[in-house]
């Protein structure tokens, strides 16, 4: 029997059970839409926290006080380390130490809420130095008012830059630029509005509440230390050689010789990129080998219908050997309508997916004003189709032997 009166013979007996046919593959396409969708949304969300870190800049160079974390079980440590103090700051400035810095910006991090006036609203605090970092880092320029400067930083003064959603939260339409807010008992004079920004680098510009590093430290937290400290190369091609500068005068700051005593350590955007990209995909892998699981259940499934199917037509197979048909002829028509079901079910299911990874990236978009991209998975998409007909081919093949193996005489008496 050539291959064509195959392929169309296995047609026929699939149209002839319709229903089972479609229930035959259902759990096909389920497997193959979720792992499609799961690989375009892991792919979205790659692009969209590599933006997000993107907007950082290639220069930017973050050093964080203890020992770089091994694990999920070090975090802690590094949270509540105190080993970042103004003496770094002064050490990291003189050009002779590191050269190539042109930007360095001492943050802490303040927990706590702000109100105003019976109002209240917990936003994210930051203690910072050197505000034209904000703006010439992450484009945060003001809508109303302005930022605080050097001379206040210096002062310790009690003002704040906050965001669009602070201002309408804790004041509404009226201006918010020369009044006070308090943060931890503590008033603080709003002398600037940043714009309505939105989502970026890891927080939200809109819910910002920016304060001088020094009145945080003194009045706020009573530390007087860094939580983390952000540098800035001179250019991208630099930051390997900016590095090593930082680590050196770091260890002279504090007194190490031995680098596996370090008390600090130097973060990257680039170590960042491969970091995120690393976690992202064994993410991807870990689910899709869920999914490449309950694709095996669904092969099971195949053959546990094929089976039924095999012996319901019991008396078909018995009339095609009777007029020729060999062992050979059975066996490849029914592994043929196995990998047919199986294909298709692969088809459907990446056109489910796909537009399932659509609407997704369409919702999140409209709806969680994210920046989100829509990517197509065509490497999961070409796999999935391959997978979904080899399993057809695999779990259709003890079916399609029982099936040539029927002795045409006892098929023929079956009732």
């Amino acid at each position: 029997m050539t291959t064509k009166h195959t392929f169309k013979t296995a047609l026929v007996g699939l149209k002839t059970n319709k229903s089972r046919s479609a229930l035959t593959i259902l759990g096909i396409v389920i497997g193959i839409t979720s792992i499609v969708l799961m690989m375009s949304i892991g792919q979205g969300a790659e692009r969209l926290i590599l933006d997000q870190v993107g907007a950082l800049g290639g220069e930017t160079i973050v050093i964080r006080p203890g020992q770089e974390p091994k694990g999920p079980s070090d975090i802690g440590n590094t949270l509540f380390a105190d080993s970042l103090k103004i003496k770094d700051l002064e050490f990291l400035l003189k050009k002779q130490n590191v050269p190539e810095l042109v930007r360095v910006m001492p943050a802490v991090i303040v927990p706590g809420s702000v109100s105003y006036r019976g109002e209240t609203f917990r936003p994210t605090i930051f203690g910072s130095g050197n505000p034209e970092f904000w703006s010439e880092n992450f484009n945060m320029f003001t809508e109303k008012g302005t930022i605080f400067d050097d001379q206040d930083i210096r002062d310790k003064k009690s003002v704040a830059v906050i965001g669009s959603k602070v201002k309408e939260e804790l004041f509404g339409e009226s201006d918010a630029v020369g009044e006070f807010i308090k943060i931890k008992g503590r008033k603080f004079r709003v002398v600037g509005v940043y714009k309505d920004q939105g989502q970026t680098s890891f927080f939200n510009i809109n819910e910002l509440v920016i304060i001088p590093y020094t009145t945080a430290q003194t009045y706020l937290l009573g530390i007087d230390y860094f939580h983390e400290i952000i540098t800035e190369a001179s250019s991208a091609d630099v930051v390997a050689r900016t590095v090593l500068d930082i680590e050196t005068t770091m260890r002279e700051a504090h007194g190490i010789t031995d680098p596996d005593k370090d008390d600090f350590f130097v973060v990257t955007q680039q170590g960042v990129v491969e970091q995120i990209g690393t976690i992202i995909g064994a993410l991807t892998v870990f689910l899709s080998s869920v999914v490449a699981i309950a694709l095996v259940v669904a092969g099971v499934g195949v053959m546990n219908i094929m089976l039924v199917s095999v012996t319901e037509r019991t008396k078909e197979i018995g009339l095609r050997k009777a007029v020729g048909a060999t062992n050979g002829d059975i066996l490849r028509q029914f592994l043929v309508e196995a990998m047919i079901l199986t294909a298709v079910g692969g088809l459907i299911g990446i056109i489910l997916g796909t537009t399932f990874s659509y609407v997704t990236a369409w919702a999140l978009t409209n709806y969680a004003n994210l920046e989100w991209t829509f990517a197509f998975p065509f490497f999961a998409a070409v796999l999935s189709l391959v997978v979904s007909t080899l399993v057809g081919l695999v779990f259709g093949l003890y079916p399609a032997r029982k099936a040539s193996q029927k002795s045409p005489i006892e098929a023929l008496r079956y009732e």
